[in-house]
C-alpha cells in the first residue's frame, strides 16, 4: 500500500508517494499532487529509501551504557527534572529540540516546558539557521509571516536569490525558478562565492562577507531617486520614523555602496536598474543573510525594499526566506523557540494569560528563555542543571563546538532523545531514548510557504522506540500532570494546537487554524496539504496595532579588517547530498559519492601564497579551534576567503569538524550564531603515505591515523586515508580472514586483501610515492560471490571502471559517464546530455555542474 507523506529534509516540504516494499524496505516517488513539488524530488528525497534500515539505530532506553526498561528510564528522567525544580527553580532545566521534530512533538514539548514547568527554556537548532528571518518579520509586520507562496516564484519577472545556494540547497525551488527564466524572468544571485546557483544567473554580485545592508540600502535609495517607490502604498500602509531615510541614506550612493560591498559599479548599476524596471520581483533569502552577528538587520534591509516599493501581497512581487529545516516553520508555530509564546504569541499581556488560560496551565513563563548559544553557555557555567537534547547533534552544529561539549561533559543530568544509538552528542548522555524515525512517524509540518502538510507512518516502531510527542507527554504525566498530557494520538495534540490558534484571536494574530480544530482522528488522516493565512497583506492591512507596517533603519556595521593571525575569512555551508551530521544521508551510498570528503576551499592566489596544493591536506585554524580538511582550489572563492561544510562528525571523520571553528558571536536581537565570517588561517598539511580502505560492513572503530574520512558504500564502506603515522596501525580495522597481500618497497606501497568464504571481506591500499587504482571496482567485488585474483591489481586487465565522482546523484551517474558521452555522442547542451544519459533530468540540482564539464569538454575540442 503506497503513503502520502512528506520529505525529511528541507523547508521545501515536497510530498512524497511511499510504497512499502519489504520489512525495512520502501520504494519513494514524488506526490504529483503535492502543491510544494508537483512530483519532483531532490537527490535526497530520492533515495530516502536507503536510510530506513535499522544499522545504527538505538531501539531500547539507555540509562549509561545499560539497556533499561521505559517505565524505569522516564522515572528518572522526571524525577532528576522535578527535582532540579524543587531545588533550582524553573530555569535550572532546559530542553534543546529540533526542526526535525513534527509540530505535534513540538507543541507539547513546548506546553511541558513553558506552560508546566514554568521556564521558557526550550530553544531550537532551527535557532541555527532562520531566527534572524524571524525577528525581523516581527520588526516589520509585527508578526513572524512570511507573506510569499512557491506560486509568487512562478509568477515573478525578477528572481533575487541573496545568501542561498539555492541549486544545491532548495533544489525543488530552483527548478521552479528555472522554469520561470526559461520563461523570460531574470535571475539575480548575490553571493560571495560563486556556487553553482550563481553560475547560471543572469547577474552574479559576489559581495564582500556581511555587507549586505549596504547593498540593500543603496538599492532603496536607488529606487527612490528612480521615482520607483509606491508613494500611495507608503503613505496608507507603512509607518517610518521621520529619520529613517537620513539614516539609511548614509554611504547609499552607488559608488560607496560599490566600494563597500566589493563590488564592480557596472554590475551594481545593472542590479539597481533591472529591479527598479521590473515590479514583479520575488527576493529568496536563506542562511547566507541569517547567519550573521547582523542577520535581523539584513533581513529588515531586505523587507525594507519591498515595503518601499509596493513589492508585498502581489502576486510575483514578495520578499520570500526560505528556511532550512523541514519543520522550522511549524516550530515557529507552536513556540519551539525560547523567545515565543504559542500560536504565535509572545510573553506581555494579555497573550501570557491567554496561553496559561487555554492549557489550565498552573503557571507559565513570564519572558523569554534562554537562545541556543546563552542556553549552553549557561550549562557551561552551572546554571542548567538538567538537559534534554530531542533529534539533534549540538556536539556538531552549535558554534564554538569544543565549549558545548565541555558544557555537554559538566552538566549533572543529560538526556538525549534520538533515532541513533551513537552520535557525537549521546556520547555524554545520561539517559538516552529511542525516538521514532522518519517513516515511522505521524503528524504535521509547515514548509517555507505555510503549507501544512501530513507526515504518515510507513513503516512500524522498531524495537521500543516510540514517538517524540509521547514520550515527551509521559514525562509530564509523571512530572504530577496527567491531565493535561493525557494524549493518546497525535490528532489530538493537532486538534488542541488549532483551538489555541483561534482562542480569543479577532484576526490581530494572522497565524489561524479555523476549521481544524473540530473533527475526528479519520480527518486527521485524511487531512491534504494546506496554506494557512490565504494571501498576507493582499489588502495592505498588516498585524501590528495600528494595522502599518513598518520600515525599520539600518545601518551597515564596518566591516572587519583582516586580523595578523588570522587573514582569512571562513564561510561554511551544506553540500548537495548531504544533511546536517549524516545521521541519516551518511547512510545512502549514492548521496556518498558526489562529496566524499570535507573539502576546504581556497582561492588559487591564496593557495599559491600559502602553499596549498588541490587535493592535499590544510589545516584550517580559527580563534575557537582547529580542524583539518581535504584542499581544493576553486576560483570560485573570493581570495581572501574560504569555504567548509558542517557535516562530518567524529563518528565519520579525523578531520572537517566545521563546529569548532565558528565564534559563539549572536545577532544581538533574534541571538542566530554568525556561521559566514569567521576570521581564519590556513597552512598546508604534508603527510607520508595515502590509501584507502574498503570493507564489508562496519569498521570496528575508526581508522587510527592523522586523515579518515568514511563514507557508505554499496554493502559495506569507504574510508580514504592519509597520515605519517606507522601506516601498519591501521591493521586493527581488518577483519579474519584469509589474507593476500602484495608490496613494493621502492615506492612504499602495501596492497591488502582478506577474503571470508572467498568474497572479498576487506581491501587496504596503502602508497608513499606511487598511484592508487579507483576504488568503484574493488566496490564492486563486495557483491562478488568470489573475489576476483585481481583483487590486489584493484582493476582487470585492460578495464578501467572507475566513472568518476558523481555528478547526477539521483541517477547515480559520474563524472566520467558524462564526459564520454559529450565526447562520443557529440553532445552540445545541457539538454542533450539528459536525452543522452538522463543526468539532469530528475531534480536538476547537478544541471550547473553538467554546464562546466560540457564548456571545458567543448573549450578542449576547439
Amino acid at each position: 500500500m503506497s503513503v502520502r507523506t512528506t520529505c525529511a529534509y528541507c523547508g521545501v516540504g515536497c510530498g512524497i508517494v511511499a510504497t512499502r516494499t519489504g520489512e525495512r524496505s520502501v520504494r519513494i516517488e514524488g506526490d504529483p499532487d503535492h502543491p510544494a513539488n508537483r512530483g519532483r524530488l531532490c537527490s535526497k528525497g530520492t533515495h530516502l529509501g536507503e536510510t530506513v534500515g535499522l544499522d545504527g539505530r538505538l531501539l531500547h532506553p539507555m540509562i549509561g551504557k545499560r539497556r533499561a526498561g521505559w517505565d524505569r528510564a522516564l522515572d528518572l528522567v522526571a524525577r532528576r527534572f522535578r527535582d532540579a525544580v524543587a531545588e533550582f527553580g524553573p530555569n535550572s532545566v532546559a530542553f534543546y529540540v529540533s526542526g526535525q521534530l513534527l509540530t505535534e512533538d513540538y507543541y507539547v514539548a513546548n506546553k511541558l516546558m513553558k506552560g508546566f514547568i514554568g521556564a521558557a527554556n526550550i530553544d531550537t537548532n532551527s535557532r541555527l539557521c532562520m531566527s534572524s528571518a524571524v525577528a525581523g518579520h516581527l520588526r516589520a509586520f509585527g508578526e513572524d509571516v512570511v507573506p510569499a507562496s512557491y506560486e509568487d516564484v512562478d509568477a515573478a519577472d525578477l528572481i533575487v536569490l541573496i545568501g542561498s545556494n539555492t541549486a544545491w540547497c532548495h533544489p525543488i525551488v530552483y527548478q521552479r525558478l528555472r522554469a520561470r527564466c526559461a520563461a523570460g524572468a531574470k535571475l539575480v544571485v548575490i553571493d560571495p562565492r560563486r556556487t553553482e546557483t550563481a553560475g547560471e544567473a543572469d547577474l552574479h554580485l559576489p559581495i564582500r562577507p556581511g555587507s549586505d545592508v549596504a547593498l540593500m540600502n543603496g538599492l532603496l535609495h536607488w529606487c527612490r531617486e528612480a521615482g520607483v517607490l509606491d508613494a500611495g502604498f507608503l503613505r496608507d500602509h507603512v509607518s517610518a520614523s521621520a529619520e529613517f531615510w537620513a539614516q539609511t541614506g548614509e554611504g547609499s550612493d552607488l559608488w560607496s555602496v560599490a566600494r563597500t560591498c566589493d563590488v564592480a559599479a557596472a554590475d551594481l548599476r545593472a542590479f539597481h536598474e533591472l529591479f527598479a524596471a521590473t515590479p514583479r520581483t520575488v527576493t529568496l533569502f536563506s542562511q547566507g543573510i541569517n547567519q550573521s552577528v547582523a542577520g535581523t538587520d539584513q533581513v529588515n534591509a531586505i523587507l525594507n525594499v519591498h515595503l518601499a516599493t509596493g513589492r508585498i501581497g502581489k502576486p510575483g512581487a514578495q520578499p520570500f526566506s526560505i528556511t532550512g529545516q523541514p519543520n522550522a516553520m511549524g516550530g515557529r508555530e507552536v513556540g519551539g523557540l525560547a523567545s515565543t509564546l504559542a500560536a504565535h504569541m509572545g510573553f506581555d499581556e494579555p497573550d501570557r494569560a491567554r496561553v496559561q488560560r487555554f492549557w489550565a496551565a498552573p503557571t507559565i513563563a513570564t519572558k523569554p528563555g534562554l537562545k541556543a548559544v546563552d542556553l549552553f553557555r549557561a550549562v557551561g557555567e552551572g546554571r542548567i542543571k538538567a538537559l534534554w537534547i530531542m533529534a539533534t547533534n549540538p556536539a556538531v552544529s552549535m558554534p564554538d563546538a569544543g565549549s558545548v561539549r565541555a558544557a555537554l561533559a559538566a552538566c549533572p543530568f543529560v538526556v538525549v532523545s534520538d533515532v541513533i544509538a551513537d552520535t557525537d552528542t549521546s556520547a555524554f548522555a545520561h539517559v538516552r531514548l529511542p525516538a521514532a524515525a522518519w517513516g515511522e512517524k505521524d503528524g504535521t509540518v509547515t514548509n517555507s510557504d505555510r503549507t501544512v502538510s501530513r507526515q504518515r507512518a510507513v513503516l512500524p516502531l522498531p524495537g521500543e522506540a516510540k514517538p517524540d510527542w509521547w514520550i515527551v507527554k509521559e514525562i509530564g504525566r509523571r512530572m504530577g500532570w496527567k491531565t493535561a498530557f493525557a494524549y493518546d494520538h497525535p490528532a489530538e495534540i493537532w486538534r488542541e494546537h488549532a483551538r489555541l490558534s483561534t482562542y480569543q484571536n479577532d484576526g490581530s494574530r494572522l497565524f489561524a487554524l479555523p476549521g481544524h480544530s473540530g473533527g475526528g482522528n479519520e480527518g486527521y488522516e485524511a487531512m491534504a496539504p494546506f496554506r494557512w493565512g490565504g494571501t498576507p497583506f493582499a489588502e495592505g492591512r498588516f498585524p501590528t496595532a495600528d494595522g502599518r507596517a513598518r520600515l525599520v533603519p539600518v545601518v551597515q556595521r564596518a566591516l572587519p579588517a583582516p586580523l595578523r593571525d588570522w587573514p582569512l575569512t571562513l564561510n561554511t555551508g551544506r553540500y548537495r547530498d548531504q544533511w546536517h551530521s549524516m545521521t541519516r544521508t551518511g547512510l545512502a551510498p549514492k548521496l556518498a559519492r558526489h562529496r566524499e570528503e570535507p573539502l576546504v576551499e581556497v582561492h588559487p592566489a591564496d593557495a599559491a601564497r600559502l602553499g596549498i596544493a588541490d587535493g592535499g591536506l590544510a589545516h584550517v585554524s580559527t580563534p575557537q579551534g582547529a580542524s583539518l580538511y581535504r584542499a581544493r582550489i576553486s576560483d570560485g572563492q573570493r581570495p581572501g576567503e574560504l569555504f567548509v561544510p558542517i557535516h562530518w562528525t567524529d563518528r565519520t571523520a579525523s578531520g572537517g569538524r566545521t563546529g569548532y571553528l565558528p565564534r559563539p558571536h549572536v545577532d544581538p536581537i533574534s541571538g542566530q550564531p554568525g556561521f559566514k565570517a569567521t576570521p581564519a588561517a590556513i597552512e598546508a598539511v604534508a603527510t607520508r603515505w595515502r590509501g584507502f580502505l574498503i570493507l564489508a560492513g562496519e569498521a570496528a572503530r575508526r581508522p587510527d591515523c592523522l586523515w579518515a574520512t568514511r563514507v557508505a558504500v554499496p554493502l559495506g564502506t569507504l574510508w580514504e586515508l592519509a597520515g605519517d603515522e606507522d601506516p601498519a596501525r591501521l591493521e586493527a580495522c581488518l577483519p579474519g580472514g584469509t589474507r593476500i597481500e602484495a608490496a613494493d618497497p621502492a615506492r612504499g606501497t602495501r596492497r591488502v586483501a582478506i577474503l571470508a568464504e572467498g568474497r572479498l571481506a576487506a581491501a587496504l591500499f596503502v602508497t608513499q610515492t606511487g598511484l592508487l587504482p579507483g576504488r568503484d571496482w574493488l566496490i564492486e567485488q563486495l557483491a562478488a560471490p568470489q573475489a576476483s585474483p585481481m583483487v590486489l591489481a584493484g582493476r582487470m586487465p585492460g578495464v578501467t571502471v572507475d566513472r568518476g565522482p558523481t555528478v547526477c546523484a539521483c541517477l547515480d551517474i559520474g563524472m566520467r559517464t558524462i564526459v564520454d558521452a559529450i565526447r562520443s555522442q557529440r553532445l552540445t547542451d545541457v539538454a542533450a546530455i539528459g536525452a543522452a544519459i538522463g543526468a539532469g533530468t530528475q531534480c536538476g540540482s547537478c544541471r550547473p555542474a553538467l554546464g562546466r564539464l560540457l564548456t571545458r569538454e567543448i573549450h578542449h575540442a576547439a
